[in-house]
């Protein structure tokens, strides 16, 4: 079997990606342009900073409430229904404040409160896009599929507030949101041809949005890839959260120069993270994951070092440009490993947690960042941050960063029938589960370490407690015993067991005494 490729190219060989890409790239550049038009004219309709500024949290604090709801959602429904629907909502916002503004009729508060409507439409469609566009292109080329994404939305970034700004000169505010109802449309038509894969059939019950969420943030704390993924991309943000923050103040204060030069550096930024994207591939193929991110690391580190001490424009807009690359390897790198390293059922939900994780980091090492400035000062808080980011290094050891395997993602056969005589209610419980081993003389302790193996992917499925004992009254008998919440929790949890999972069941299963097989037994609290 070939090799993957690594080239950025070889996943927008596939026609479906392709036009997907093709669709969220100008769906991207609507919601800059929407976002830079909102902002210019609260500043012309109140004068007001402060106001203009609320527009980005608008946009963005979405996000934050509705990522790892949308996650669910997204894992557990219909994906493009769920698009679908948020796409038709957001341009419904969009064509509303589009018609208030030409008509004369669009204040603070009507743009504030549709550019927040917007928004969280964007927020309940982005986990499922982000796990469903890269649905066409071989597992093996995920990575250049999420790198050729990341690229069509930084270039967005630079590309929307431009034209909007130009459109802005020439028609004013109210064309501007008519054209992001068009890039709306451009999105829907895109998901329609191209709808994202359905998820399997299945015969369980159907999780509900809190238990859902429960059993997303369950997965993240018990599959130490995905927590050293997430805290990892934490780490990184917060530290260089400083260097966007402080952008408008490096360009006024350091360098001495006015609006022009602050979008220079933002090119340069977006330019470096474009022309990483080109290449990042390989370097994936030849490098590990950890050694990548951490030449990263440092590489933005010496950056905000530069934008520290040095005053000569041209140098810092060198580095911006390196710094752009660094930045761009590092979050597509992460944000690839999360994907790839998520089974189907949770793969959504490890989408939002990835942007929560990006997203929350950034903004509270944003405002974190930009009140050390205020105390002690620019050059001070930089070097602070650089400091900040060479120092999250220390997470390698116990935090490394992989990718999860095949076997590791994919669905398993359970070991056992449920040998039950009536099927509780899909909600009753607490259920509790044992499982009796009768081993071999003189294994005990190996059979512990091996067993022990089993309570991150007991408890990263589902169950809330896992233990061994062993019988005080046959030494040779231990019994494996743990809770899930409710029945139908526990057959999500058997479901939910990978191929890996079962490789360890035999290994511990390998220490039975001969003759002896593992016996299960199940509980049902009584109330």
């Amino acid at each position: 079997m070939p090799a993957p490729s690594t080239s950025i190219w070889s996943p927008l060989r596939q026609p479906a990606f392709r036009w997907l890409w093709i669709c969220g790239a100008v769906f991207f550049i609507g919601n800059g342009m929407q976002t830079m038009a909102a902002a210019w004219l609260m500043v012309e309709l109140t004068g007001s900073s402060f106001l203009a500024a609320l527009v980005q949290t608008a946009v963005f604090l979405p996000m934050f409430l509705l990522a790892l709801p949308a996650g669910v959602l997204a894992d557990t429904t219909d994906r493009r229904r769920l698009m679908s629907g948020a796409l038709i909502a957001q341009g419904v916002a969009s064509l509303l404040l589009a018609v208030l503004v030409l008509a004369g009729k669009g204040g603070p508060a009507s743009v504030l409160f549709l550019v927040f409507v917007a928004g969280c439409c964007t927020a309940a469609l982005t986990p499922a896009w982000n796990s469903s566009v890269v649905d066409p292109v071989p597992r093996g080329e995920w990575s250049q599929a999420i790198t050729a994404i990341g690229i069509a939305y930084n270039a967005a970034r630079a590309i929307g507030p431009t034209l909007a700004g130009l459109l802005f000169a020439q028609l004013g505010a109210g064309w501007v949101f008519a054209v992001t109802v068009m890039t709306t449309a451009v999105m829907w038509e895109g998901i329609r041809r191209w709808p994202p894969r359905a998820h399997p059939p299945s015969s369980l019950p159907p999780e509900r949005l809190w238990g859902g969420t429960l059993s997303g943030l369950r997965f993240a704390w018990h599959s130490r890839i995905i927590l050293a993924q997430l805290v990892r991309v934490m780490a990184f943000s917060a530290a260089g959260a400083a260097l966007w923050a402080l952008l408008p103040v490096i360009a006024q204060r350091q360098l001495g120069t006015g609006a022009e030069g602050f979008g220079l550096l933002m090119g340069c930024l977006g330019t470096g993270a474009v022309a990483s994207g080109l290449v990042i591939g390989r370097l994936r193929a030849r490098f590990p994951l950890d050694r990548l991110v951490a030449l990263a690391c440092v590489v933005f580190a010496a950056v905000m070092l530069i934008a520290a001490w040095v005053r000569i424009p041209a140098v810092v807009y060198v580095a911006m440009t390196f710094g752009g690359a660094a930045w761009m390897a590092t979050m597509s790198t992460i944000n690839t490993a999360t994907q790839a390293s998520a089974p189907a059922w949770v793969r959504s939900r490890a989408v939002a947690m990835h942007i929560l994780s990006a997203l929350g980091a950034f903004a509270i090492g944003s405002a974190f960042w930009g009140a050390v400035s205020d105390v002690i000062g620019l050059s001070a808080a930089l070097v602070a941050a650089a400091v900040a980011m060479a120092a999250g290094l220390l997470l390698v050891r116990p935090f490394p960063l992989r990718v999860g395997g095949d076997q590791e993602v994919t669905q398993g056969t359970p070991w056992d029938e449920l040998f039950i005589v009536d099927e509780p209610n899909p909600e009753a419980g607490p259920i509790a589960v044992e499982v009796g081993y009768r081993i071999r003389p003189g294994v005990d302790t190996a059979f512990l370490d091996t067993i022990a193996r089993m309570k991150d992917p007991r408890r990263r499925d589902g169950a809330t407690f896992w233990r061994v004992y062993k019988d005080l009254g046959e030494p040779s008998r231990y019994v494996e015993r743990f809770i899930v919440t409710s029945w139908a929790d526990y057959l999500h949890q058997r479901a939910r067991a990978t191929v890996a999972d079962h490789a360890i069941e035999t290994e511990v299963r390998a220490f039975l005494a001969e003759g002896e097989s593992a016996r299960m037994s199940h509980y049902i609290a009584e109330r």
